[in-house]
């Protein structure tokens, strides 16, 4: 199998939609701005969604179902919301369908408009507010610790598969609580969750911190994030957690019995992840021979490529590789045996090293006599031969290894690209030539931060939890600051 991927020094980002495409992940659709995701793309969809979804699940969450439209009045409650997301809204206008006679089977009648217009959800806070009023009566009925897995819509004029999309596939969750204190303290922990998450089963390291007033989530009071660095150094966005106080509960009048009979407006939270850590995964680890993913989220985690002339070949190398897969299932450990007869073994060795599977297996009559069997590894491509009876213990410690590398790789990435500087022309340069995080003094005005923005596309990616809080100057404008921040271009 060719690979024939540009390289990533060559054109970064035709570099990645190449490999988002040559391995399987997914493709354009025939509607603007929307993708299609591939099977081999929605399988490590579907095992992020699964050890996210156990991770919400173990903090007291649940799943529910809210609907894909939204009464366009439901926006004009929250003045903020509303203007976040007005530019990025699909709306439905129309609702008749009858026989075309051009053909085409359906047409919308002129007069056949909605009473009143329906926005394609692009967020879901406002109809699950609208939802929460009917829940929500004392006390006892708080919190509300709720999820979905759903799909959204925001108009974008500029696509990338998996980075940015017309329609994407994410999960929201929205709380509902008696008190500031406890909405606040859910909002950290989802953002904790994400950290976890994303560390440890992408091996993808993150900062965690929160966003300035300009950058939170329309409607936010405040927006906890995690964010990541890619290889090409930019930023990206991995996951946000909002504190929304009482503006929702407030907008569609939420409110509950105290114990002591008082009426109260409820204290609000929401957060979410998407398809977009596809792309953070993909963007992170993977190199010039394609995709190469961590353990902890390949749908396979070892593949057999079994080597043979004939038949009978294949029946002992079989033999031996049934025997493997059987052992290695009950480690719980996910395998493959590629036995198809339509390719070669070396076209498979290079299938799933584009495909980014951790570790191949090569059994041939040779390693039969021999009593081994040959290991690759795809994040270093170490070839060793090993014993066949302790292919299972070294495969459990090398998938082990394999994780704890590319976080380690990462991190280091991160540490070479992460500068401090404390003048704006010092800064212009970083951004310019190096790229990565740039830690610097800003004086806390929108103004300030605007001016940035404009002269060098960098913005504020947060205001990190746990860096250096020491105070200083801002690097443009010479007035006081509190503490660094952390500036990039992102995407």
């Amino acid at each position: 199998m060719a690979k024939n991927l540009t390289t990533r020094e060559e054109d970064y980002s035709k570099w990645y939609n190449e490999l988002v495409i040559k391995a399987d992940l997914a493709e354009n659709s025939g509607v603007r701005g929307c993708m299609v995701i591939k099977p081999y793309g929605f399988a490590i969809w579907e095992m992020m969604q699964k050890e996210l979804d156990r991770m919400f699940k173990e903090t007291g969450h649940v799943n529910a179902y809210f609907p894909l439209f939204i009464p366009k009045s439901y926006f004009s409650k929250e003045a903020s919301h509303v203007d976040g997301f007005a530019k990025e809204c699909a709306v439905v206008t129309h609702y008749r369908l009858k026989n075309a006679e051009d053909g085409s089977g359906i047409v919308v009648d002129e007069d056949a408009k909605l009473e009143e217009e329906l926005i394609v959800r692009p967020t879901s806070e406002t109809i699950i507010w609208d939802t929460y009023r009917k829940w929500v009566q004392s006390y006892r009925d708080l919190p509300l610790l709720i999820n979905q897995w759903a799909n959204v819509v925001r108009w974008e004029m500029r696509t990338r598969l998996f980075l940015r999309t017309t329609e994407f596939l994410w999960q929201e969750g929205h709380t509902a609580h008696a008190t500031k204190k406890e909405a606040i303290a859910e909002a950290e922990q989802m953002m904790h969750v994400y950290a976890d998450f994303v560390e440890n089963f992408m091996a993808v390291p993150v900062i965690k911190g929160v966003k300035t007033e300009s950058e939170r989530f329309a409607g936010a009071l405040e927006t906890y994030c995690i964010e990541a660095l890619m290889q090409d150094g930019k930023a990206l966005q991995a996951g946000t957690s909002h504190f929304l106080g009482q503006n929702f509960a407030k907008a569609f009048d939420v409110k509950f019995a105290t114990k002591e009979g008082s009426q109260e407006y409820v204290w609000a939270t929401s957060w979410g992840v998407s398809t977009r850590l596809m792309g953070a995964l993909i963007m992170t680890h993977s190199d010039d021979n394609g995709l190469v993913l961590p353990p902890n989220l390949a749908p396979d985690q070892v593949v057999i490529v079994p080597i043979y002339r004939n038949e009978e070949q294949l029946e002992a190398v079989s033999e031996v590789a049934n025997s493997i897969i059987s052992d290695l299932r009950v480690k719980g450990i996910r395998v493959k045996f590629d036995n198809r007869d339509t390719h070669k073994p070396g076209w498979k060795f290079n299938e799933y090293e584009l495909k980014g599977v951790p570790v191949r297996i090569a059994i041939g009559p040779k390693d039969i006599e021999k009593g081994t069997v040959e290991l690759a590894r795809r994040d270093t491509f170490e070839k060793i031969f090993i014993e066949k009876d302790k292919v299972v213990s070294k495969i459990e410690t090398l998938l082990e290894e394999i994780q704890e590398n590319l976080l380690s790789k990462a991190l280091a990435h991160r540490a070479s690209h992460t500068t401090e500087v404390d003048t704006y022309e010092e800064f212009k340069k970083v951004i310019k030539e190096k790229g990565g995080f740039v830690s610097a003094h800003w004086d806390g005005t929108k103004e300030t931060e605007e001016r940035i923005k404009n002269e060098t596309k960098a913005t504020i990616r947060c205001i990190p939890l746990d860096a250096n809080t020491s105070s200083g100057s801002c690097m443009v404008t010479g007035k006081p600051s509190e503490r660094r921040v952390l500036f990039a271009k992102a995407y």
